[in-house]
């Protein structure tokens, strides 16, 4: 698909659908991308906010789920709240697609290993992957991914702010080569991948000065790369703080990878998109 982007041989495999987009978080990046993918699939985007629906006024999320169900074929679900996720995905007919939860962001972690494998090849086995900060959603889903994709994860995160318990377990159950450490030398030593995330999401506006004190020293900067491979790649989802988790000299650097990052959130949404409307329904 991103090869055949802007040709006439790009297929519009969903020609006469409609996926809802609908978001409780803003967003920028996730919103472009899915707008524009779903347009270039062939298929009309229906974007919703809160405040245009009645989830918005405590109407039921199962209501909202039958209903989505019967006037659209897939709906991209953007929240705080991963068991509302869940409740939706469970009372939906259609495909339900995590467009970010408190819990995990797994559409990103789809365009982060594309650009791994952009950068390092096919085979992610033995690459080490180094997580410096917080051990939030975007960190629970490198581990996930750790249990796919085999490649070493390691996690440098300051006390209090380490990876939900749970979520390590069930990942380690799943294959997930995985440590957490206190001290972000411990992670970057021999990485081939260096990533990093605010260290305060929307919704921890209130924690913003107690995160930027835990986190002190927690920065991705050119003396922390230099503790990586010397052809190690740097990822960021975006938004970035520079001069707080990242270095403007390492996120606009050489080995910055942050642009293509972002780009390829639309060329794999696309992907997963047409895999769950075409091809999963047809097996299904």
């Amino acid at each position: 698909l991103k090869a055949l982007r802007g040709t006439p041989a790009h297929p519009q495999p969903l020609q006469g659908k409609s996926v809802a987009v609908v978001f409780e978080k803003a967003s920028t990046r996730t919103r472009l991308s899915f707008e524009v993918g779903i347009h270039e699939l062939g298929a009309q985007p229906v974007t919703l906010n809160s405040k245009d629906t009645q989830l918005g006024r405590g109407e039921p999320i199962e209501d909202t789920a039958r209903m989505l169900s019967r006037y659209v074929h897939a709906v991209v679900y953007r929240t705080f709240g991963h068991d509302r996720l869940e409740a939706l995905a469970r009372y939906s007919t259609i495909p339900v697609v995590n467009g970010l939860s408190d819990k995990v962001h797994p559409i990103q972690l789809l365009a982060d290993l594309m650009t791994v494998r952009q950068n390092v090849g096919p085979s992610l086995e033995g690459v080490r992957v180094a997580w410096i900060g917080d051990g939030n959603n975007m960190a629970h889903s490198w581990i996930a991914s750790a249990a796919v994709a085999g490649f070493d994860l390691v996690l440098a995160c300051p006390p209090g702010y380490q990876p939900d318990v749970q979520v390590l377990a069930e990942g380690r159950a799943r294959g997930a080569k995985v440590s957490v450490v206190g001290r972000p030398e411990e992670a970057l030593e021999g990485a081939g991948v260096v990533t990093t995330d605010v260290w305060a999401s929307m919704g921890q506006e209130d924690e913003a000065a107690e995160r930027q004190r835990a986190f002190s020293g927690f920065i991705v900067d050119d003396a922390a790369m230099k503790r990586a491979s010397s052809d190690a790649i740097f990822l960021h989802c975006l938004p970035a703080h520079r001069g707080e988790e990242v270095s403007a000299s390492v996120i606009d650097g050489q080995q910055s990878r942050v642009w293509d990052e972002a780009e390829n959130r639309l060329h794999t949404q696309k992907a997963l998109l047409e895999w769950l409307i075409v091809y999963s329904r047809r097996s299904g």
